[in-house]
């Protein structure tokens, strides 16, 4: 502030309003036209204002450029061109710099940086659309939109308790871009396969997520082909999350319209691993389990089919 009130209180010497090397004109020669715009008479010329093809545009540029040699002189042309070769010899070096600084990155920074974004946007938006513009917004490379499905999916199983947020923003995002659901499809398989490392409270929240995702068809019904619904091919925590999952379906759907979907005649070779009928045993213990948990109304074929042994 200083400076500048002392150049003020010089007026502004070493400032002027037209540098020479600006002031083309004569002062002689300098016209001031004055012109009032409330004048009734006045042309705006809005002629102007839409673009019309010249037919002889060569031709005009070639005559333009000799009416600027003329009056600017034949240097100014040099400069140009010679800046523009000294750009265009810059721009390939820099080209050049680029191919050979490609380093790749063995430490994973750039990767612990992305999953750190997706989690403070997530956990700072209001809901879930403003939390799906700012992640659409986030630029991913060809590999990196499975990491935002699994930080999604980590947020969601961090929570004390499921938040619908989380599953409207899988949602979305499965309707937004094939890629999505498929990204999700395998964090089904992988989440199922690996379901017995996970507390009860994320088992709950994992469940309840995909089962939002299936309820609102973001997520295709195949997936379930990758359970296998038998004594021996479950845990206790398979069970727990098969429980949670199809209750959740049941509230969401109602049982007649989960029906519908289990036992749609395109659908039967998936859902066989889910109904078994391969042997009287496994067909018994998913009739059992699916009356304890509350959904026995699922079970019909399976209950004439043990009716027809």
């Amino acid at each position: 502030m200083g400076g500048l009130f002392a150049r003020r209180k010089a007026k502004f010497q070493g400032y002027p309003a037209v540098r020479k090397e600006l002031d083309l004109v004569e002062q002689d020669d300098q016209l001031t036209h004055e012109i009032s715009l409330q004048e009734e008479e006045l042309d705006p010329e809005n002629g102007l204002d839409v673009f019309k093809q010249v037919p002889q545009f060569v031709k005009e540029e070639k005559r333009y450029e000799e009416v600027k040699k003329t009056i600017l002189g034949d240097e100014s042309g040099d400069v140009a061109d010679s800046d523009a070769g000294s750009e265009d010899e810059d721009d390939e070096e820099s080209d050049e710099e680029d191919d050979e600084m490609k380093i790749n990155d063995e430490t994973e920074t750039n990767l612990v940086n992305l999953r750190r974004t997706i989690y403070l946007t997530i956990m700072s938006s209001v809901d879930f659309e403003e939390a799906g513009h700012k992640l659409l917004e986030i630029k991913l490379e060809p590999d990196q939109e499975m990491e935002l499905c699994i930080m999604l999916l980590e947020c969601c199983s961090q929570e004390r308790t499921y938040l619908r947020y989380y599953g409207l923003l899988g949602q979305r995002f499965c309707m937004i871009n094939k890629i999505h659901e498929d990204n999700f499809e395998k964090c089904f398989v992988k989440q199922y396969s690996n379901i017995h490392r996970l507390e009860t409270n994320e088992l709950l929240n994992v469940a309840k997520f995909f089962a939002h995702l299936l309820g609102t068809d973001a997520l295709p019904w195949h997936v379930l082909a990758y359970i296998r619904l038998t004594e021996e091919d479950t845990t206790s925590s398979s069970r727990i999350f098969l429980k949670i999952l199809f209750q959740e379906l049941s509230e969401h759907l109602g049982i007649h319209l989960l029906n519908e979907r289990l036992y749609d005649p395109t659908m039967q070779d998936t859902f066989e691993s889910i109904f078994p009928k391969d042997n009287p045993k496994s067909a018994r213990f998913a009739i059992n389990f699916f009356t304890a948990v509350g959904v026995g109304g699922i079970t019909e074929s399976l209950r004439e089919y043990m009716k027809s042994l």
